[in-house]
């Protein structure tokens, strides 16, 4: 999945809801959204680099393995190994262009979310860049959070940071650990 347009910004939706959300997006002026779970990345690309819209909103995150694996891991499910192999993946497809890391992260009803989760949004990911994960809830408007984005320094390289990820522990991640 190659990046969006330079000129757009763009917003992953994740988290609980995450399609009423993009719904909620659908029709306005300034934005194109739309739901690109389970397609396949050409198609993603094709769709972001046709984008002549100020934002992008959509549901595919491309560091999905990486967190998929990093809950998997701390919920005992799956193996360090793994978790390295996802890691190094997206590394490589970030470097390649073929994946970017969106403007930001929106994460719909962080408090409904399993801790694990909860931890790798609002913990590991808040940690690499703060002002790029933004928790919403129910009763948000997220048109209207369009016009409130908080500015703050763009994502780090992920080669600086993703590796660490294998040493946040949740409960801990954000309190001056690892990460």
């Amino acid at each position: 999945m190659a990046g969006a347009s330079a000129s757009s910004t763009t917003l992953v939706v994740v988290g609980d809801d995450e399609g009423t959300t993009i719904r909620g997006f659908v029709g306005h002026a300034n934005v194109r959204a739309a739901s690109l779970a389970g397609r396949d990345d050409d198609e993603v690309a094709r769709w972001t680099r046709g984008a002549s819209t100020p934002y992008l909103v959509h549901d595919r995150d491309p560091l999905e393995h990486v967190a998929a694996a990093w809950v998997e891991f701390f919920d005992d499910q799956s193996t360090l190994g793994a978790l390295e192999l996802e890691i190094d993946r997206a590394v490589e497809a970030l470097k390649r262009g073929e994946a970017a890391i969106p403007d930001y992260y929106l994460v719909v009803n962080p408090e409904s979310l399993p801790p694990t989760w909860r931890h790798w949004w609002l913990g590991v990911m808040a940690q690499a860049s703060p002002t790029r994960v933004i928790p919403r809830g129910e009763d948000e408007s997220g048109v209207r959070l369009l016009r409130r984005l908080p500015t703050g320094r763009p994502w780090p390289d992920p080669a600086t940071w993703l590796g660490g990820v294998t040493a946040a522990v949740p409960d801990r991640v954000g309190l001056g650990g690892a990460a």
